[in-house]
């Protein structure tokens, strides 16, 4: 019977419960510090998986995340950042979790052995969209019912696991193995296993984002004002682009109805509200693009920085 390598013993860490406290973080952290090395080397699929959700999202269709237990929290997690951090519309990117709702703050460990309950989960996934599973073991059936469905449908299948040799490998058309070894606990793959999904998952929807033209350089066009710090957050990252002091980005913002990406192409190209929402709208609703649309050499130059920016004109009317 194959067993995951997330369920062998760590020989490095057998001696953990003689140690102090202080000797058991370390052990820890050692293990955890091997996590970015097995991440990058799963970047080249990792990449695949984006494009595909790019198109998809591009086409109109959805990107679902599938997994139970701990998988499936961190999920929930990263898809519930992407509509205040990049304006992502709802229900673009769903997350199925075993058990529902109440997994989230509870344990449903049996969830997960439900392979019927992951393929009803998907029952209206369509041609077209991603199915992303994330199973530590790359075994969890719920997972499996869910890339069945989603394979069935003409989705793309993705699987995201520690294990080489997972038996749901052949349900994906792509699968994110990151090879993170033995825990130091055995078996507990909320530890190195996790962090591993954590960030193959924040790569993936912020790579997803960018390539979807939701940041102007580094900075984020299409963060949601939900509160003050955000709010706030609009100017700071108007100024940060464009050079212009908070005076003139408050006043950009004014002119373009708090339109963040039309008020940063009214001060980098000088222009009024309606023709920066104009450009907006001829370059595929980005800033780079309507830079293109305007005056191409501005969407060439080195974004946010200042230097070579045109002095900020007054907002028109």
């Amino acid at each position: 019977m194959h067993h995951p390598p997330t369920e062998t013993r760590n020989p490095r860490t057998t001696g953990i419960d003689r140690l102090d406290a202080l000797g058991v973080l370390r052990l820890i952290n050692a293990e955890d510090a091997l996590v970015p090395a097995a991440v990058a080397a799963a970047l080249p699929v990792l990449a695949r998986a984006v494009d595909a959700a790019v198109d998809a999202l591009r086409a109109d269709r959805t990107v679902h995340y599938v997994g139970a237990g701990s998988s499936g929290r961190y999920a929930v997690l990263d898809a519930a950042e992407l509509p205040p951090t990049y304006g992502l519309e709802p229900g673009r990117i769903r997350v199925h979790l075993a058990g529902g709702q109440a997994a989230l703050t509870t344990a449903a460990e049996g969830a997960e052995d439900s392979e019927p309950a992951g393929r009803a989960a998907l029952a209206d996934a369509t041609a077209g969209d991603v199915v992303i599973g994330l199973a530590a073991s790359g075994r969890t059936p719920y997972v499996a019912g869910a890339l069945t469905a989603g394979r069935a449908a003409g989705a793309t299948t993705v699987l995201v696991s520690s294990d080489p040799r997972a038996p749901l490998a052949d349900l994906a058309d792509l699968h994110v193995c990151v090879e993170t070894g033995p825990e130091a606990i055995t078996g507990s793959t909320r530890m190195k296993a996790g962090t591993a999904q954590k960030l193959v998952l924040h790569g993936f929807s912020t790579a997803v984002m960018v390539r979807l033209g939701r940041t102007w350089s580094n900075l984020m066009t299409d963060v949601a004002a939900g509160n003050r710090k955000l709010t706030a957050r609009k100017t700071t990252l108007l100024g940060q682009a464009s050079g212009a002091g908070p005076e003139a980005c408050r006043a950009a913002l004014t002119a373009t109805g708090g339109d963040l990406k039309a008020a940063l192409v009214l001060l980098l190209a000088g222009t009024g509200p309606a023709e920066a929402r104009e450009a907006l709208a001829a370059g595929g609703g980005t800033v780079r693009g309507a830079l293109d649309v305007l005056r191409p050499a501005a969407a060439r130059r080195c974004p946010g920085d200042a230097a070579h920016a045109r002095p900020p004109a007054r907002p028109q009317p």
